[in-house]
């Protein structure tokens, strides 16, 4: 295995878990994506990637697994079935993509992206979108389909952005706490949970 396991994302077709894996310090080796069979609890891949990866998310429709790079810019694309390689690749037209997430009926992604940037990809024209600005350097994001809104966590200065995602406009902006960059979402509850670090709570919040 080539690096640390970082993000991760789950194939429940095929019973497929994809590690995004991050270097170690001082190593020289390849970075890679591993793939694990959980029912066989067995390593059946171990996928060179071309540079750091970042969050990675798993897209039923196409049985894909979808990894941002964030040096260089790109998102590449891990076929769950046969994962000998790397499928595709798209490049980003901003630094640092970082948190990911799929719009499984519209046939894109969110990639938020470490320079405060929002963009969407689309996966049958390959077009980014333009960009939309968040609040600070983002980490997580999660999309709710059924609400049709996205969820970005930034830690500086500390606040979730909450995006229409029909127009792509931030609707809202939730002030949470600084370094505040994990978060969690429930889609059945429609909450989201924000772990505070500072003051060692978690704060939880409901889209109505």
């Amino acid at each position: 295995m080539g690096g640390d396991p970082n993000g991760l994302a789950f194939d429940p077709l095929h019973n497929n878990l994809l590690a995004a894996n991050v270097s170690r310090p001082d190593d020289s080796v390849p970075i890679t994506a591993s793939i694990v069979d959980v029912k066989k609890n067995i390593l059946t891949a171990d996928i060179p990637m071309p540079g750091r990866t970042r969050w990675t998310v798993f897209d039923k429709k196409s049985e894909r697994f979808y990894i941002n790079i964030a040096k260089p810019s790109k998102i590449v694309a891990v076929v769950s079935l046969d994962p000998d390689g790397i499928a595709t690749s798209y490049d980003i037209p901003a630094t640092g993509p970082h948190g990911l997430d799929v719009d499984t009926e519209g046939r894109r992604l969110f990639c938020a992206c470490d320079h405060g940037v929002l963009l969407t990809l689309d996966l049958q024209t390959r077009k980014t979108s333009r960009p939309s600005d968040l609040s600070g350097p983002p980490d997580v994001i999660f999309h709710n389909s059924r609400q049709k809104h996205l969820y970005v966590a930034s830690g500086h200065p500390g606040a979730i952005d909450v995006f229409d995602t029909v127009t792509m406009k931030r609707v809202q902006t939730v002030k949470t706490e600084g370094g505040a960059h994990t978060i969690g979402y429930n889609p059945e509850s429609d909450k989201v949970y924000a772990f505070l670090p500072e003051t060692h709570r978690a704060s939880v919040y409901v889209d109505e």
